[in-house]
């Protein structure tokens, strides 16, 4: 098999991408310059595909971004995955049943086979495995609903796991939170980056990230 990963930059992708070898590309995509919900700015992913050794295929989305042409935008980039010689996409998804018949539906007819490595694992076990497995994520946005906002910035760590309220996925899998990895299984050199502040955006509390030397 040779494959292509879902990327957005967090820590679900990139512990799937140190389970499959056969991963020859990355796709993202990316709004405003920021990919979206995570909010992490387009030169990081660079970063980071950069650090693994691995092209990122970057989709461009308008903002607002209907969804007819989101799938036309990412159906270009499947196509582009096609040419390449791929026949796999892998994801990172955990246990959302309704994301995960949306993307089987939008290969379909595509020549591409969905594939979720990570699909039904429990995810408290799991994000302590990912720290073990020397994985180094930074918390990039938080639900302040359901995440304290002082969270945001935060490592991915044992700590930031026993501040988790009751109630929240370990993982992060119903949108409490999202991360941006600098480091782990993969990685060539770290992506170290400083948090330089945090602000609202879309509901979201996000921290704001630069590269550091």
């Amino acid at each position: 098999m040779v494959a292509w990963l879902s990327w957005s930059c967090g820590k679900d992708g990139a512990y799937t991408l140190g389970l499959r070898p056969d991963v020859i590309g990355l796709f993202t995509t990316v709004s405003t310059g920021r990919v979206p919900v995570h909010g992490v700015p387009r030169e990081l992913v660079e970063a980071q595909a950069s650090a693994l050794g691995l092209p990122l295929h970057v989709v461009e989305l308008p903002w607002p971004c209907p969804n007819a042409e989101y799938e036309r935008r990412t159906g270009a980039a499947l196509a582009a995955a096609r040419a390449t010689g791929a026949d796999t996409i892998v994801y990172g998804d955990l246990f959302l049943a309704d994301i995960r018949a949306y993307r089987e539906r939008t290969l379909a007819g595509t020549g591409l086979t969905p594939e979720f490595p990570l699909w039904g694992r429990p995810t408290g076990p799991l994000a302590r495995e990912m720290i073990a497995a020397g994985l180094r994520a930074v918390v990039v946005s938080v639900d302040p609903a359901r995440v304290p906002a002082g969270l945001a910035g935060h490592a991915f760590d044992e700590e930031f796991l026993a501040a988790l309220p009751d109630g929240v996925d370990p993982c992060g899998e119903n949108g409490e939170f999202h991360t941006f990895v600098t480091d782990g299984p993969g990685f060539r050199t770290p992506v170290p980056v400083a948090v330089t502040g945090s602000g609202e955006r879309d509901g979201m509390v996000v921290a704001e990230l630069s590269p550091r030397p």
